[in-house]
């Protein structure tokens, strides 16, 4: 049996300029932290003829083109797997909760599939299969940071060249500061879930017909990507914080369905009980809020009286791998 893993991540500053949409024109830039939350593929050779693939449902069919299951098949396709395995699916956080899972079960699948038929791949070539996958064959509206953040790892920054190529630099921040980071850093989860399609769905065809305000939007957090970095690296936490701010500010600017009242109040609730910084990671809409604080015990009192629940992490440097065969 073949088990692979790839972490899910957090995004730290930049997000949506990763999208083809606006790169292609402007180029883009953010900064991702992969953590110690993944998605896992399990995969075996069967005695049968036949695909058994567990995930959220359950599929047995006789031929790739069969496969319901978008990714899987189109994976499946690519790599010209012949019918007589058993593939199963399984997270440590469900899909829709803006932590990048999509791009971390298409990363470890690949990885699964590359190793089960005895092949190497570069890591910057596993992200980019991950990417052509989701975006070139699915047509998906989204960005390229899921799948490198998932197949690198680490506290790394993306740069997204016009020309599709893709520069990645681990940021370079001492010892205090990454302990800071998974310290300081608290992660809550709203209780709500969405598609980043549909949420990226209005973004995406409002940069392509160059809407002034989205465009401006996403000018705008590039820059507080690139502010983000700086201060990461100087170890200016407090800025950081201050950033993160700005960011979900400007970030609830590009849709009216990117927050919620229940989501708002949470935030304020937050910075009324010591969080110096907070945005809502992914797309928006729901998934996780996260917090830069000092004051641990408080912010998480408050939290705990909205009933929402903390998930602690620790950061992963090692990106996709396999772990058992």
């Amino acid at each position: 049996m073949i088990i692979t893993r790839a972490p899910l991540r957090i995004t730290f500053g930049g997000g949506g300029t990763d999208l083809p949409s606006y790169y292609r024109k402007h180029g883009g830039e953010l900064i991702a932290g992969a953590i110690d939350k993944y998605v896992y593929i399990s995969l075996h050779r069967t005695f049968h003829k036949e695909f058994i693939i567990k995930y959220s449902q359950v599929e047995k069919v006789a031929t790739v083109g069969e496969i319901k299951h978008p990714i899987i098949r189109e994976a499946c396709l690519l790599h010209q797997i012949e019918p007589q395995l058993e593939l199963v699916s399984q997270a440590d956080i469900p899909d829709g909760t803006g932590l990048g899972s999509s791009g971390s079960f298409t990363v470890a699948l690949l990885k699964a599939l590359i190793f089960y038929k005895r092949q190497h791949i570069l890591t910057e070539n596993l992200a980019a299969e991950a990417c052509d996958i989701e975006i070139n064959r699915l047509k998906q509206p989204i960005g390229k940071q899921d799948q490198y953040i998932a197949a690198f790892g680490g506290i790394t920054s993306f740069i997204f060249h016009k020309d599709d190529t893709v520069e990645v630099k681990p940021l370079s921040v001492s010892s205090e500061t990454l302990h800071s980071l998974e310290d300081d850093l608290l992660l809550f989860f709203t209780g709500y879930t969405r598609s980043a399609s549909q949420v990226l769905r209005e973004q995406k065809t409002k940069t392509e017909s160059l809407d002034k305000d989205m465009l401006g939007n996403l000018h705008f957090t590039k820059e507080l990507g690139v502010e983000s970095r700086i201060a990461l690296e100087k170890g200016d936490l407090n800025k950081f914080a201050e950033l993160m701010n700005v960011h979900w500010e400007n970030k609830k600017k590009r849709s009216s369905g990117m927050s919620k009242g229940a989501i708002d109040e949470a935030y304020q609730v937050a910075r009324n009980n010591g969080a110096l910084g907070g945005k809502l990671i992914g797309a928006g809409a729901g998934g996780f809020l996260m917090f830069y604080t000092k004051h641990h015990s408080q912010l998480r009192g408050a939290m705990a009286k909205l009933n929402l629940e903390e998930v602690r992490f620790k950061y992963d440097f090692e990106g996709a791998k396999v772990i058992t065969v």
